[in-house]
């Protein structure tokens, strides 16, 4: 009998120490948000912060939401089904997007990364308020196909939704523009700023490039730099950049602005953490970073709107060796950032 009790005690005791250290924890987990840090490489955020500050409840409904199957029509489909973490929140491996019942899109799903600094969205530059993006995908019929007021009643039946829209904003009211800006502040915390060549930049460690990064820099800066800026590598512009027209004829910024000269025009995406998110280019049509270098060196197409910059030698493309192309690629590799795809705070819970 004296063993029976001892043992039922020392179960009782397990278990309130193990709830104590589950509870240590969470509260570590909490008390330690931060909140928008600028990385110190960076310049100042485009999107205004002032307007919607991101809270620590805001964040975890935003992560709650970006998870959330039931803002596609049938449930099955959240953005973190197109934007997947250990992909850097691309759908890695799909051409373009698969949403809902299996329906393809058009264009390759583009990162959720580093979007406080943008100033447009999408690969036409469509929408210019991050506050406004979701409400695309949520609608969009070939990706979640879903009515805004549908999300809001899903959401207001769901208990948990209340009281995190309560922790985020003070009461429980479940609203159009709550439900945009908590997602804005799940987004604009999906910062890539810790690859190696951030350290290197901040000094940081005694971080320093190989002899092949070092000449890969020098290679990058002469022929991409243009284009893909530092230190987000982009410069958020639109280009047409000589591919030829896919299946689909999709004419890119044309479609938003119908100026001629913005026709075949895309956005040009950064080159951070190019190791987790192929395929490249707007259609997804080139499965390697290879492919994406002999595209530039050897079949760029000479069309009206052609980009200046891929036409400075007399004919269409850039001019680079063998070996420089694999020194290229060995500074891209530093651009990767591998806590970006694995931090805990931004997955799924």
């Amino acid at each position: 009998m004296r063993k029976k009790i001892l043992f039922i005690l020392l179960s009782v005791f397990s278990l309130f120490i193990y709830a104590c250290k589950k509870e240590t924890a969470i509260q570590e987990t909490l008390s330690s948000f931060l909140g928008f840090k600028q990385p110190v490489n960076f310049p100042v955020p485009a999107y205004k912060l002032e307007n919607n500050s991101v809270t620590e409840g805001g964040f975890l409904l935003g992560r709650a939401l970006f998870y959330e199957p039931r803002l596609s029509r049938d449930n099955t489909i959240s953005c973190g089904s197109c934007h997947i973490q250990s992909s850097g929140f691309t759908q890695h491996g799909h051409d373009v997007s698969h949403g809902i019942d299996d329906r393809l899109g058009s264009r390759n799903s583009p990162p959720i990364m580093n979007l406080a600094w943008n100033k447009t969205f999408f690969w036409d530059g469509g929408v210019f308020d991050l506050d406004l993006q979701p409400v695309n995908p949520i609608t969009n019929p070939v990706e979640m196909d879903e009515k805004i007021e549908n999300v809001l009643l899903k959401l207001k039946q769901m208990p948990k939704y209340l009281q995190l829209f309560k922790q985020a904003f003070g009461t429980t009211e479940i609203t159009n523009v709550r439900m945009m800006k908590a997602l804005s502040q799940f987004m604009v915390m999906c910062v890539s700023a810790n690859s190696k060549y951030d350290r290197v930049m901040r000094k940081e460690g005694g971080q320093a490039f190989t002899p092949d990064e070092l000449a890969g820099y020098a290679i990058f800066k002469d022929k991409c730099s243009s284009c893909h800026t530092e230190p987000l590598f982009t410069d958020g512009s639109f280009r047409n950049n000589g591919i030829a027209a896919g299946p689909n004829n999709d004419e890119g910024r044309y479609l938003i602005t119908l100026n001629p000269a913005d026709q075949y025009k895309f956005k040009v995406p950064s080159l951070r953490n190019l190791s987790y998110t192929a395929p490249y280019m707007h259609d997804g049509r080139f499965l390697t970073l290879n492919g994406v270098l002999t595209h530039y060196t050897s079949e760029v197409k000479q069309t009206p709107n052609l980009d200046p910059a891929l036409q400075q030698n007399g004919q269409p493309g850039l001019i680079i060796s063998g070996d420089d192309k694999l020194k290229l690629l060995s500074f891209l590799k530093t651009l990767d950032d591998k806590d970006f795809v694995t931090r805990k705070d931004l997955s799924e819970q």
